[in-house]
């Protein structure tokens, strides 16, 4: 008998009064039904991030990575949307009523936006995120968004980002681009950027000050968490 693929949860930090909780969603496939696991590239991805979350912290962030069941999106069946919805419950018995910050690259990005109706969900950040024109978003009126994407991305568009980015702004919704020169999608070319203006903007909607040297690019970041921007850099 083949046991049935099931989504997973770890913890990289778990105060007692977090101001925030901070949930780092991986990427994944169109379509798969293969089980995910922690070991494979695009769950692995996240680990820097999530821990470059902590550090920011400084104590005061709850921070959390999923694994989805299985690989894909698949179509009607939005199998990760499924999983992170799971795992805002399960943040909620554990830290009822604390925001959610969500993170996501690539799929993940995708997930979270389809998730930025939900009133727990008070900020996203999508890394590279998949975005369809199919999709609709219907995102509550609190919840402010980033999008980062490298301009010579091949996997996802960037344009598709900012031109999403764009459509919000014009509904009156909170959300900025920032568009990375010479950076793919596995984010690696300028890991910085990417860990500074994510952290800047985390920590700028959590409540928290920034540990470690002040920098262009953090202020950046927290310049991109308080204004609308279009920009590229």
């Amino acid at each position: 008998m083949t046991d049935v693929p099931t989504a997973d949860l770890r913890w990289d930090s778990t105060p007692e009064s977090p101001t925030a909780v901070v949930l780092v969603l991986h990427g994944g496939q169109e379509r798969s039904t293969l089980p995910a696991a922690w070991w494979q590239l695009p769950v692995v991805r996240m680990l820097p991030i999530a821990r470059n979350v902590v550090h920011a912290g400084d104590g005061r962030l709850a921070v959390l990575r999923s694994r989805y069941a299985v690989r894909g999106w698949n179509d009607a069946l939005a199998s990760p949307v499924r999983d992170t919805e799971q795992a805002l419950e399960t943040i909620a018995v554990r830290y009822p009523g604390v925001p959610v910050v969500l993170i996501g690259h690539s799929m993940g990005g995708r997930v979270a936006l389809s998730l930025t109706g939900d009133e727990r969900v008070s900020a996203v950040v999508g890394l590279a995120p998949w975005i369809e024109r199919t999709d609709s978003y219907a995102p509550h009126d609190g919840v402010r968004l980033l999008l980062i994407h490298g301009l010579a991305d091949r996997i996802t568009s960037p344009t598709a980002s900012r031109h999403l980015v764009e459509r919000l702004q014009q509904e009156g919704r909170q959300a900025s681009f920032v568009g990375l020169s010479g950076e793919k999608h596995a984010m690696l070319r300028r890991r910085r950027t990417w860990d500074q203006l994510t952290t800047g903007f985390v920590a700028a909607h959590s409540g928290v000050e920034m540990s470690g040297a002040e920098t262009s690019d953090v202020i950046l970041g927290r310049t991109a968490s308080s204004e609308l921007l279009l920009t590229t850099i």
